[in-house]
C-alpha cells in the first residue's frame, strides 16, 4: 500500500471515529471535531484531537520530572509511598472510568488529568507556598502550581514554542483545584483563548477565585482528584506510621468505607448514579441544569475525611519535620540564582541550567525571578536537594 493509500485509509478511520462520538457520547461531551487551538495546524495526523493532546503531555519532559516529585510524603525511602507520577495516573484511570459511564470524551479526561500537576514545584504544597512567598517577594503574583502547569506546557516546553494543546485541555488543567470541596460541580463553557487568557490572569490576580471547569470533563477530573487523593493518602500515612485505621472517623468508615479500594469505589459509584448528564441522543440541555456531584450523604462524609486527613495527616507535626530545612533550601537558591542572573555572568548562567529548553531571546524578555520561578518549579525533589547542598545549604536526608 502507497503512503498516499495509507494515509487516505487512517484519515477515513479517523472521519468514522469522529463521527461516532455525536452518536455514542453525551450532548454534554466535548467532541473531537469542536477542539480549539492556539495555532492552527496546517498538517493533518491521524489521532483524534484530545488523544493528540495526551500523546504531547505524556512526551513532555515537564511529565518526565513527575517521576521524583513528592505528592504528599517527602523523603521516605520506602518505594511504597505514592509519589506524583503514580497520582496522576490514578486521577486518569478514575476520571476515565467516570467519564465512561456518564458518557463524556475520555480522550480529553485523559489529558486533563495527566497535565494537571505538571506545574508542581519539589516537595508538593508545602513547596508551592513557600515559593509563593518568594514570588512575592520579588514582585511576581503568588506562585500557583495549576498556572504553572499551563505555563510549562503553553510557554515553556519545546524550547519556548509549547506543545499548542486545545483550550478544553488547558482549561481543565487551570481549573482542577482538587483540594476545594464540592457536593455539585458544573460547567462554565468559554469560546476562545480570549475567554481563557482572561480566566487565568483573575486567577493570577487572585488564588482564592473558585474557578469553574469549561468542559464537564474537567469537572469530572477535578472530582476524581480528590477521590484518587484521599483514601491514599491515608494509605501511605498507615504506612508510615502517622495514624491507624481505627482513628478513621466512624461515620465515614461506615458511609465510605476504610480502604483506599472501598473509598474509591463508593465514591465513584455514587458520583455516576448521582450526577445529572443527559443521556446519548438526549436533547441538549441548559448547562446550568447539569452537573457532576455526589449524594448529600456522601459528600458529607467525604467532607468530614478531608477534615480528618488535613488534621492527622496533612497538618500533622511528623509531616512537617523538614519543612524548616526545605523552606531555607528553597529561600537559599532563589536568592542565589538572582544574585547570579544579576552578575550576568554568561558562563555561570550556562553552568547551572538555566532553562536550558528555551531559546536565550526568551529568556532575555523575562525577569529574573521569572526565570527562577520556572527553573526551580521544574526541578525534581532530588536535583533540588543536590542544588541546595552545592549552595551550602543543610540537606535534610531519606528516612
Amino acid at each position: 500500500m502507497s503512503e498516499s493509500d495509507t494515509h487516505t485509509l487512517l484519515f477515513a478511520i479517523l472521519d468514522k471515529l469522529n463521527g461516532d462520538e455525536k452518536q455514542r457520547l453525551s450532548p454534554a461531551a466535548s467532541l473531537s471535531v469542536q477542539v480549539i487551538r492556539r495555532k492552527e495546524e496546517t498538517k493533518r495526523g491521524h489521532r483524534q484531537a484530545y488523544s493528540l493532546d495526551a500523546d504531547r503531555i505524556l512526551h513532555s519532559r515537564a511529565y518526565t520530572r513527575y517521576i521524583d516529585k513528592t505528592q504528599v510524603f517527602c523523603l521516605s525511602s520506602n518505594d511504597h509511598i505514592t509519589h506524583r507520577v503514580l497520582h496522576v495516573q490514578l486521577v486518569s484511570r478514575i476520571a476515565r472510568t467516570i467519564g465512561r459511564f456518564l458518557h463524556l470524551n475520555e480522550d480529553l479526561i485523559e489529558a486533563i488529568a495527566l497535565g494537571h500537576d505538571i506545574g508542581h514545584p519539589p516537595f508538593g504544597h508545602d513547596g508551592e507556598h513557600f515559593l509563593a512567598a518568594l514570588c512575592t517577594k520579588h514582585g511576581l503574583p503568588p506562585f500557583q502550581h495549576n498556572i504553572q502547569s499551563i505555563r510549562f506546557l503553553d510557554q515553556l516546553e519545546r524550547k519556548g514554542l509549547g506543545w499548542n494543546l486545545s483550550l478544553q485541555t488547558l482549561d481543565g488543567i487551570l481549573c482542577h483545584d482538587g483540594e476545594l470541596h464540592a457536593h455539585h460541580l458544573s460547567h462554565v463553557p468559554i469560546e476562545d483563548f480570549i475567554d481563557f487568557d482572561h480566566k487565568m490572569a483573575a486567577k493570577e490576580a487572585d488564588p482564592t477565585l473558585n474557578l469553574h471547569p469549561a468542559t464537564m470533563e474537567g469537572c469530572v477530573v477535578r472530582m476524581a482528584d480528590t477521590i484518587a487523593y484521599i483514601g491514599r493518602d491515608i494509605e501511605d500515612a498507615i504506612i508510615l506510621g502517622l495514624i491507624k485505621r481505627s482513628e478513621i472517623p466512624e461515620s465515614c468508615r461506615h458511609i465510605l468505607g476504610e480502604s483506599n479500594g472501598s473509598i474509591v469505589y463508593t465514591l465513584v459509584t455514587d458520583l455516576i448514579t448521582n450526577s445529572q448528564i443527559p443521556a446519548p441522543g438526549a436533547h441538549h440541555n441548559n448547562p446550568a441544569d447539569m452537573y457532576i456531584g455526589f449524594s448529600d450523604t456522601v459528600a458529607e462524609a467525604l467532607k468530614e475525611l478531608k477534615r480528618f486527613n488535613y488534621t492527622h495527616i496533612y497538618l500533622n507535626p511528623l509531616t512537617k519535620t523538614n519543612m524548616p530545612l526545605i523552606k531555607n533550601c528553597y529561600d537559599t537558591l532563589f536568592e542565589s540564582y538572582l544574585d547570579l542572573l544579576k552578575d550576568n555572568n554568561r558562563d555561570r548562567v550556562a553552568s547551572t541550567d538555566f532553562m536550558t529548553t528555551m531559546p536565550e531571546a526568551s529568556r532575555g524578555n523575562q525577569p529574573p525571578a521569572t526565570i527562577i520561578r520556572d527553573y526551580i518549579a521544574g526541578m525534581t525533589d532530588d536535583f533540588f536537594l543536590k542544588q541546595a547542598r552545592a549552595a551550602g545549604c543543610t540537606v535534610p536526608p531519606k528516612q
